[in-house]
């Protein structure tokens, strides 16, 4: 089900906060903390975020976004600790989060067991943590991972300024404004759940300076 396809039963009142409001973490976090869906920035491309343990708002992401059930989404969180709770992280690609997270740098790990049951059982699952102020506070304010993914009707381009995410209003139920995206451009996908590891896409960061470190 594409965004334009929902029905007006979906539609909702959405909150328009800017990213230099003192209290923005703040106000978005009681807002996915209670279940919502938010647009928000991040230092590549906006991006879907809701609350990892909540079932139906990363079931409302799918269907504002029309993307397919068997497209994972990626987590985010603030730190590699929080991380560990729902990946087994290899030794080498500790060694490359510790040099590149906060970072444009998306990793696939094999799931723990609680990794394997919020991905409704998947072996494997994406996570970043950004290197984005507002990200960082919003993260380390909800104090859980979020399920996250880019901006954009899937198949279509994502959004790299706020004005470009405004299509979603009224989907979603808060969105911030934070202007351009410093990089504008999605992260680096690398796959270390089998050794040789795959790049499955070239972003930000560039993969032979990634691949030194392994």
């Amino acid at each position: 089900m594409r965004s334009e396809e929902l029905t007006t039963t979906t539609m909702k009142k959405t909150i328009k906060i800017s990213h230099k409001d003192k209290n923005s973490h703040k106000q978005t976090a009681d807002i996915i903390k209670k279940g919502g869906v938010a647009i928000v920035p991040t230092e590549t491309v906006y991006g879907f975020a809701a609350d990892a343990f909540n079932i139906e708002a990363r079931k409302m992401i799918y269907k504002i976004k029309g993307r397919s059930f068997k497209k994972p989404l990626v987590i985010m969180t603030y730190d590699i600790e929080s991380v560990k709770i729902l990946a087994d992280i290899p030794e080498k690609a500790l060694k490359i989060a510790k040099k590149f997270w906060p970072g444009q740098l998306t990793l696939i790990f094999p799931t723990t067991e609680l990794g394997k049951i919020l991905s409704g059982g998947r072996d494997n699952l994406g996570v970043r943590i950004p290197d984005n102020d507002f990200m960082l506070k919003l993260l380390k304010e909800i104090g859980k991972p979020l399920w996250t993914t880019s901006v954009n009707s899937s198949g279509e381009k994502s959004a790299k300024e706020f004005e470009e995410t405004l299509k979603f209003e009224n989907l979603v139920d808060v969105m911030v404004d934070g202007g351009k995206c410093e990089f504008s451009f999605e992260s680096t996908v690398i796959d270390m759940v089998k050794f040789p590891y795959i790049v499955i896409r070239k972003g930000c960061l560039d993969t032979n300076e990634i691949l030194k470190y392994i």
